[in-house]
């Protein structure tokens, strides 16, 4: 694979750490102190936050940890798009992500497959991207390499259009495209935004309670409504959809903290949350 066929990280060293060992140890560390509860099902899907790594990577580990030592030959990662575009679904043209940890191959097949079904459900697919610099996917990435055993592929997707018609059909597409794989679904979001702590510690209880229900229209009301906030609701709401699709029925939130536990200034938080999208039955 050549250098052309990667896409370079542009966060790396920034968000988190950019040399191997020290990102390694890193994310281990999260990992080792994330003091996750029994889950009561199988893990079909994870929701994590996506901020720099010294805030939000101890939530973070809360929703990988579940998953170390696995082995998954394909990871979907639903992201929002924070940047411009006139596109409503976003993926790369590369052929491989690149982080201090390696490169994780893109599943090509599965993105066309992916594609057709979007076709089919919305009457438009993906729009691949050279060089984009959302960092809403990408942080995830270190903590999958880490956590699971062995090689994965990736499936990577960005929404642009959170609008509840095409989360709802990306969920559908997603899940036709990853039944009978070996395959994670992960959602990528993060919670309010520069409330104070008390505030963000009530509007983020608030959705996060509507994670739990396991009612994706509900993410999206309580967005409308001012009831709760997370700048990637269509990233979990497709998700929910589609482990629904695949056989989940119950989401179990792991933990929540605020950029004000790492930082100590809670007048202005970022909420983050975990949680894991399982199947009891």
């Amino acid at each position: 694979m050549s250098a052309l066929d990667v896409r370079p990280s542009p966060i790396a060293g920034t968000w988190y750490e950019g040399d191997c060992v020290r990102l390694a140890r890193a994310v281990d560390a999260y990992l080792d102190a994330a003091r996750v509860p029994a889950l009561d099902g199988d893990v079909v899907a994870v929701i994590a936050p996506h901020a720099g790594h010294k805030y939000s990577g101890p939530v973070a580990a809360y929703a990988f940890a579940p998953l170390r030592g696995r082995a998954f030959d394909l990871v979907a990662v639903i992201s929002p798009f924070h940047n411009l575009a006139r596109q409503p679904l976003i993926t790369t043209a590369h052929a491989a992500y690149s982080t201090p940890l390696g490169d994780i191959p893109v599943d090509k097949s599965a993105l066309i497959g992916l594609d057709v079904q979007l076709q089919s459900e919305l009457g438009f697919g993906l729009a691949p991207l050279t060089r984009d610099r959302e960092h809403s996917l990408e942080i995830e990435l270190p903590f999958l390499q880490r956590a699971l055993a062995g090689d994965f592929k990736l499936l990577p997707v960005m929404i642009r259009d959170q609008e509840p018609d095409i989360a709802r059909g990306l969920g559908l597409a997603l899940a036709n495209v990853l039944k009978d794989k070996n395959a994670m679904l992960v959602a990528s979001t993060d919670l309010s935004h520069f409330y104070d702590q008390k505030t963000a510690n009530r509007l983020d209880a608030e959705m996060l309670k509507r994670f739990e229900s396991f009612r994706p229209e509900s993410v999206f009301e309580a967005e409308y409504t001012g009831k709760g906030f997370a700048c990637g609701h269509a990233a979990v709401a497709s998700v929910l959809w589609a482990a629904r699709e695949l056989g989940a029925d119950k989401v179990q939130v792991l933990h929540h903290a605020t950029s004000g536990d790492v930082t100590g200034d809670f007048s202005q938080v970022v909420g983050y949350g975990a949680a894991a999208v399982l199947r009891t039955r």
